[in-house]
């Protein structure tokens, strides 16, 4: 089958001297349902990306073999992405006094790291300080929707109302009956595979197709299903049965789907510039600008309304402002927290937005590391069967503190996890032997390894939070940010029970414990951004109403992880792509009404 590649609509030029209806900054997927939404609805908008467009088909080539690219797959010589010890012993900024050219983070050190190398953050050009924090930047068109995980997840009311479930934190100021049609939406415009639960704290979706279970784990889902326990195929974002895109495929099972390529160069795995930028733009009603670092919203002095946005070409060095009756920041919820509090003016010295003094603190995401490894025995010497095509193994969904309470911790956490055949076969560096008696080992051991690790909810708290660094500055001269965070003793209560329940289940299911890790991975290692900027009913302890829309200024819009009032355990970037549908619907409402 040939894949027909259909070039985007020409880009509209851009003009700063005039002014647009709105300026979204940022291209990830809360940038691009933002101008899916507004153009739709007739908006004239301005797109600014701080990074590069590249040619991302070119980049990825999921069908590559790793023996036919150059030094399989490695960065060139002169390139170092950060390792886990690194970010263990050290302090940020972690490129600093580094004899390599170019530093990447822990995301260039996977396998295949040659083609992320143009995704990634050069560390050496954007620095932070502070304390340990592994964090994972992509700056080009379209963000980290590049290279997701896909793992795509509704929230439930034990999420949103998480506070009356245990009493801690803050209540979200919506429930799931308010984001459920826009949950809905998603998964009709976009595509998403998976498996009907019916399971109270993880919505089913509208799924399309599922991708069916590997030997090993139809096994551990059967055991699992007895503890009361479910196992579910992994929910993708990734369009199994097509949706009405030109500039997408269904997905054919086919290739390396994992992210040793860095991801999928067909489409069917959602990507902002594919799924919601390119048909934004055929609109025309959409200009994009790239290589445009925003630094700063700009005020108008006689009302405190946002005009616009001032930001640095990174090409030039030079400074330009885009003029815009709505300001939207969608810059993922680090850059956000970043670019408000960077926004200081005579009506907003604590940076705008920040009257509360909430922006940059109540900062969460998810704790990572534990999890196990195991041999099902039976399967040793087994025919292989073609599983390395699949967009993700399977999902354990949460099952602590829901009707019983966990002694040592609140809040849960999920396993995501696979077993079966892939492209490099699992257990492979340990496997004893030379020569031939090694590759026999490793062929026949090859498909009888499962694996999960946990992922899990770090509580949003006041003091974990961040701030301006007082004297470091980007490439750009732009002040970069510095953390004030760690893992408290809930999350490693919580990484605990994960270790031990891992491995139970598995013994459980007749499976061969080979490895249990206890060890937990560096803050920041899941990518999963949140709060900073959250938001709630009350102005003086949130920066966001429901429609993540600033109490202070009512034309500027936070439509990013930023306003997330708690983590939860689920994978955020299908809330978040929710939660900016419906802010931006509103918005375009409220603007055609002239309440903004």
């Amino acid at each position: 089958m040939t894949l027909v590649r259909v070039a985007p609509t020409q880009e509209p030029q851009v003009d700063l001297s005039r002014t647009y209806d709105a300026v979204i900054v940022g291209s990830g997927a809360a940038g691009g349902m933002a101008a899916h939404v507004l153009t739709s609805q007739g908006m004239q908008v301005l797109m600014l990306e701080a990074g590069k467009k590249i040619d991302i088909n070119q980049e990825l080539r999921s069908m590559e073999w790793p023996y036919d690219h150059p030094r399989r797959g490695d960065m060139p010589p002169g390139s170092h992405a950060i390792r886990h010890n690194e970010y263990t012993i050290r302090q940020p900024p972690y490129a600093k006094k580094t004899a390599f050219k170019h530093v990447y983070s822990y995301v260039g050190g996977w396998g295949g790291s040659d083609y992320v190398k143009n995704i990634l953050v050069d560390e050496k050009d954007h620095p932070y300080t502070g304390t340990k924090y592994a964090w994972v930047r992509a700056r080009l068109l379209g963000g980290k929707t590049n290279i997701w995980g896909r793992l795509a997840l509704r929230l439930s009311d034990y999420d949103f109302k998480a506070k009356t479930h245990d009493g801690y934190g803050e209540d979200w100021p919506i429930s799931y009956a308010d984001i459920a049609p826009y949950y809905d939406k998603v998964d009709l415009y976009l595509g998403i595979s998976g498996y009907k639960e019916n399971l109270p704290h993880l919505p089913d979706s509208l799924f399309q197709r599922h991708n069916k279970l590997t030997a090993s784990e139809v096994m551990l889902r059967k055991s699992l299903k007895q503890m009361g326990r479910t196992l579910t195929p992994y929910r993708a974002g990734v369009t199994t049965d097509g949706v009405k895109n030109k500039y997408r495929s269904k997905c054919f099972g086919r290739g390396a789907c994992g992210r040793r390529p860095g991801g999928c160069d067909i489409h069917a795995a959602f990507d902002s510039p594919t799924g919601l930028i390119y048909p934004a733009m055929d609109t025309g009603n959409l200009t994009l600008r790239t290589n445009s670092i925003a630094h700063q919203v700009l005020v108008d002095a006689n009302t405190g309304k946002a005009r616009g946005v001032s930001f640095v070409d990174s090409q030039n060095h030079r400074t330009y402002e885009a003029k815009a009756k709505v300001v939207i920041l969608a810059a993922s919820t680090l850059e956000s927290a970043r670019l408000l509090l960077l926004s200081k003016s005579r009506q907003h010295p604590n940076g705008i937005g920040n009257s509360s003094g909430h922006v940059g603190h109540n900062f969460c995401e998810h704790v990572m590391g534990p999890g196990a490894t195991g041999l099902v025995k039976e399967l040793v010497g087994r025919a292989p069967t073609l599983d390395d095509g699949k967009p993700g193994g399977f999902y354990v969904p949460r099952f602590r503190n829901l009707e019983d309470k966990q002694p040592g911790f609140i809040r849960g956490y999920g396993f995501e996890g696979s077993g079966g055949f892939s492209i490099f076969p699992d257990g492979a560096w340990d496997a004893p032997g030379f020569g031939g008696q090694f590759k026999k080992t490793v062929r026949e051991h090859a498909g009888a390894f499962i694996s999960m690790g946990g992922f899990g909810e770090v509580l949003a708290r006041y003091e974990n939070y961040m701030d301006i660094d007082p004297t470091e500055k980007d490439r750009w001269g732009i002040p970069v940010l510095r953390f004030h965070y760690q893992f408290g003793d809930n999350e490693k209560k919580m990484c605990e029970d994960m270790a031990t329940t891992a491995k139970e289940m598995f013994e459980q299911a007749g499976i061969e414990v080979v490895g249990v890790d206890k060890d937990i991975l560096t803050e920041g290692w899941s990518i999963h951004e949140l709060g900073t900027a959250r938001m709630g009913r009350d102005p003086k302890t949130s920066v966001l109403n429901q429609f993540q829309q600033s109490h202070d200024v009512r034309n500027l819009f936070v439509v990013d992880g930023s306003s997330h009032v708690s983590a939860s355990c689920q994978n955020p970037t299908w809330t978040i792509m929710a939660l900016a549908w419906r802010s931006c619907e509103h918005l375009a409402d409220e603007f055609k009404r002239g309440n903004l």
